[in-house]
């Protein structure tokens, strides 16, 4: 039996590009997202959002899912280009319309609403004015931030300014894995410092017209050293900085990391860096969302000294491996449960006044089918479900304020530059017909809920 206390939060997980589709509809704009799965070779197969679960028609449907789960909070995601197509000015009522009936839809049926204000879908029209890496966008989202208070902050249980800076700054703009797809230095930094602005002045802007809880979800993956070897640990060291401290840092404590001009050196001067801006990115927060998925186990990979300036912030002379694990998901993953009692433990012992902890996605994607009997067999999400959860437990036991678990996802959907084939959910989509059919998973998740 997996111990988790009295009044422990039970979700589940969306984002709004993944699932809602109806990207030309109702004068929504195009995202970043809508661009750069336009681009040839970016996503698998060619996929897009366009459609995607069809959320946008069938969402009556899908909270009807959660409600027959007896999970008690949904974490969902506000598309901003559907709210403010370009980014900036009024907001479009029928963006809004959508959203309120969906909030309505929920507290008819005793749903708790965890509203993400960002999860990814930057409105094009501010990439084309330099994206994150202006200061200016920072400004856009506290407007939208506000525009969302005053339009739906009655409906709102839980508010959540970001999902994942470090995917949205350092994937997005260094990596170029997601949109908008650039290999950057400079910008990339100036990306993730701007996305951290946003939060703070977002935070502002929701506790003058909010009284519900605000916080900020980052995911977090402990770097694991291949050997004990100094090379090897002061590159986990160096990981360890980009994924996680990077932004719990400015987040948490006030301030940046001390080792980061070791790591980055003369590939930038932090020239974003404006005086008073960490006072406002390290605002309090009534709570800390935490995604974990995997560890990253990494061993030193030297870069050469020429063209530093040139490289992008992701090269930092880290080779990331993915080890001889006993079990790994469909996608490949690693399943290491004890990465997530470590994450939990970890914060609260860098962080002395670390406010209380939400799991806000953990789960696994397999190539689930619907079998001849209508059931789809998904046993081994279960095992790594029950398995992280009972890591959870351990790490309350041993004193972290952990409050709720929220499961990636509700829905098989757009897995970003997967693709399709990647099924995270506990719900089976057949993005044929779009008929939902609720997996193995589905029911012992929910006779856990209901014990």
């Amino acid at each position: 039996m997996i111990g988790l206390p009295p009044g422990f939060v039970w979700g589940v997980a969306t984002s709004a590009y993944q699932i809602e589709g109806a990207v030309d509809e109702d004068g929504r704009g195009p995202s970043i997202w809508d661009t750069f799965t336009a681009v040839p070779g970016a996503v698998a197969d060619g996929a897009s959002g366009a459609v995607a679960c069809d959320h946008y028609h069938r969402w009556a449907e899908d909270l009807d899912l959660i409600a027959g789960l007896g999970a008690g909070a949904y974490r969902f995601s506000i598309a901003w280009p559907r709210v403010q197509p370009t980014g900036r000015g009024p907001a479009n009522a029928k963006g809004l319309d959508f959203y309120k009936r969906l909030l309505d839809g929920m507290a008819e049926r005793g749903i708790d609403a965890w509203a993400t204000l960002y999860h990814w879908d930057l409105p094009q029209a501010l990439e084309d004015e330099g994206g994150w890496r202006a200061r200016d966008t920072a400004l856009r989202f506290a407007e939208y931030a506000a525009i969302l208070a005053d339009s739906l902050g009655d409906r709102i249980g839980h508010w959540i300014t970001l999902n994942e800076p470090y995917c949205s700054s350092i994937t997005g703009y260094a990596e170029g894995r997601h949109a908008p797809g650039t290999r950057e230095g400079h910008g990339a930094l100036a990306a993730a410092h701007h996305l951290l602005l946003g939060h703070g002045l977002a935070v502002r802007e929701l506790r003058q017209r909010v009284s519900a809880p605000v916080g900020v979800t980052l995911n977090m993956s402990p770097a694991v050293a291949a050997t004990g070897s100094p090379a090897d640990q002061a590159a986990a060291r160096r990981q360890d900085l980009l994924v996680n401290r990077l932004f719990t840092e400015p987040l948490l404590g006030g301030r940046y990391p001390a080792d980061a001009p070791e790591v980055w050196g003369d590939l930038t001067d932090f020239s974003f860096l404006v005086d008073g801006d960490l006072e406002t990115v390290a605002a309090p927060l009534d709570f800390l969302g935490v995604n974990y998925y995997y560890r990253v186990h990494v061993r030193d990979s030297p870069l050469p000294a020429e063209g530093r300036a040139a490289r992008s912030a992701y090269q930092i002379g880290v080779e990331a491996f993915v080890p001889e694990a006993p079990q790994r998901t469909g996608i490949g993953w690693p399943i290491e449960p004890e990465g997530l009692y470590a994450t939990l433990t970890g914060l609260r012992e860098r962080y002395p006044a670390l406010p209380p902890i939400y799991i806000t996605e953990n789960g696994c994607a397999y190539l689930d089918e619907v079998g001849p009997d209508g059931r789809v067999d998904d046993a081994p999400r279960i095992g790594f479900t029950e398995a992280h959860l009972a890591a959870a437990a351990r790490a309350i036991a041993d004193g972290v304020d952990l409050r709720g678990y929220f499961h990636w996802s509700l829905l098989d959907n757009f897995e970003w530059a997967r693709g399709y084939p990647p099924r995270f959910g506990l719900v089976h989509v057949d993005y044929d017909t779009q008929a939902r059919t609720p997996k193995d998973s589905y029911h012992w998740l929910k006779g856990l809920i209901n014990g």
